[in-house]
C-alpha cells in the first residue's frame, strides 16, 4: 500500500528535486497486464495535484503494451512539467522503452533493462495460442520481425528466389495469420519508427545517431526479448542514461520489492492452487498501480470466484457417464479503484 512506501517516495522526490509518479503494469503469470488506452486518463488526477512542477520523475515497471497509449502518456506528462525523467528499477520494455526515449534522462539500476520497440500485435484475429487450449480467447502475438524472418529464412537459407514460390509462401502464411493482422503489424512498425524519431529528435541533433538507435531497437537486436542493460543503452546506443548512487539504488530497490510483493508478481495465478481441496474460492488480484504522494493510488483489480464443476465427457448407453472436473472463473469485478492515502 502507498502508506508503506510514503517515506521512500519523499526521499526520491527530495533526491531528484521532482514530483514522483509511479506506474507499474504487473506481469503475474495468468493475470498479465500491459499499457493500454484507458490508462493515461488515470494519470490526470495525480498530475493535476502536482501544481505544474519543473520536473516529474516517472518510476516505471512494464513489459510494454499499446504504442499509442505510451505516446499519449508521454505527451500528457509533458503538459504538466518542463522536463521528465524515467526511473527504471527493473524492466521498461517495448512501449516502456518508447516512454524512456521521450525522457530527458533515464536512471537505470544494474539489473534494469530496456528492450526493442518493434511492435507485436495481439488482436482477436491473431492465431489461437495452442499453449492454452482451455482458453479460446488466448492469442499468439505477431511481430513484424517474425514475419520478415520467415521470408528471410526462405530466401537465404532455403534459397527460394522465384516470385511464384514466394507468393505461395505468403499465401500459406496468410492461411495461418489473418492478412489483416499482417497488414496491421507492418503499419504499426511504420508508426513506431515515426514516433521514436519524433521523441529522439527532441534530445539529439545527430540524425545518423537517431537512425542507428531506431534501427537497432526496431530490427537489428534480432529479438523482441533482447535485453538492453545500462551499459549498452549508454555506451552503444548513446542514450541519456544515469547511474544511481548506492543509497538511491537501495531506495529504488526497496520500492520495487514492495510493489512486486503487493502485486504478487513472482507467483502464478493458478486456479488449482487457489482452490486446493475446496470446491470454490474467492480471489482478488491487484494488477496495475498508478500512485503518487498527492494523488493516492489508482489500482486495476480483478475479482471473482473459482468454482469446480463436473461435466460429462462421454455418455454411452448402459454405462455411467464419464465426468471431468473443470474450473469456472466467475469474474465479478474488473476495473479501476481509487484509494486515498490513509496514514
Amino acid at each position: 500500500m502507498l502508506k508503506d512506501r510514503l517515506e521512500l517516495y519523499k526521499q526520491i522526490e527530495q533526491e531528484r528535486q521532482s514530483k514522483l509518479l509511479v506506474f507499474v503494469t504487473g506481469d503475474k503469470v495468468g493475470m498479465e497486464t500491459q499499457i493500454s488506452s484507458e490508462m493515461p486518463e488515470h494519470f490526470v488526477n495525480h498530475l493535476d495535484k502536482f501544481n505544474l512542477p519543473k520536473k516529474i520523475s516517472l518510476l516505471l515497471y512494464t513489459r510494454g503494451g499499446d504504442t499509442m497509449a505510451a505516446w499519449s502518456l508521454i505527451n500528457l506528462i509533458k503538459q504538466f512539467c518542463d522536463e521528465y525523467e524515467v526511473l527504471v528499477p527493473s524492466k521498461a520494455r517495448s512501449a516502456g522503452t518508447l516512454i524512456c526515449l521521450g525522457a530527458n534522462n533515464v536512471v537505470m539500476t544494474k539489473q534494469a533493462t530496456l528492450g526493442p520497440i518493434d511492435p507485436s500485435l495481439n488482436s482477436p484475429l491473431n492465431p489461437q495460442n495452442p499453449t492454452f487450449p482451455q482458453n479460446p480467447q488466448a492469442r499468439v502475438p505477431v511481430s513484424v520481425e517474425s514475419i520478415k524472418g520467415y521470408f528471410e529464412y526462405a530466401m537465404k537459407e532455403l534459397d527460394v528466389k522465384s516470385q511464384e514460390y514466394l507468393t505461395k509462401i505468403f499465401l500459406d502464411l496468410s492461411q495461418k495469420v489473418h492478412p489483416v493482422v499482417i497488414g496491421n503489424v507492418f503499419r504499426s512498425r511504420s508508426q513506431i519508427v515515426m514516433l521514436a524519431e519524433k521523441l529522439l529528435t527532441q534530445h539529439f541533433d545527430d540524425k545518423e545517431k537517431i537512425k542507428n538507435i531506431i534501427s537497432f531497437l526496431c530490427s537489428e537486436s534480432g529479438s523482441h526479448d533482447y535485453p538492453i542493460y545500462k551499459r549498452e543503452a549508454k555506451n552503444n546506443l548513446g542514450l541519456n542514461i544515469e547511474t544511481p548512487s548506492q543509497d538511491f539504488y537501495n531506495c529504488l530497490k526497496t520500492v520495487y520489492d514492495s510493489i512486486i510483493k503487493e502485486l504478487e508478481i513472482n507467483s502464478i495465478f493458478d486456479p488449482n492452487v487457489i482452490l486446493g481441496n475446496q470446491n470454490s474460492a474467492n480471489y482478488s488480484v491487484r494488477r496495475v498501480i498508478i500512485e503518487s504522494i498527492d494523488g493516492g493510488t489508482d489500482v486495476f483489480v480483478s475479482e471473482g470466484s473459482l468454482i469446480k464443476t463436473q461435466v460429462p465427457i462421454s455418455n454411452m448407453p448402459g454405462m455411467p457417464p464419464v465426468m471431468q472436473t473443470t474450473i469456472q472463473d466467475q469474474r465479478k469485478y474488473e476495473g479501476w479503484k481509487h484509494e486515498n492515502l490513509e496514514v
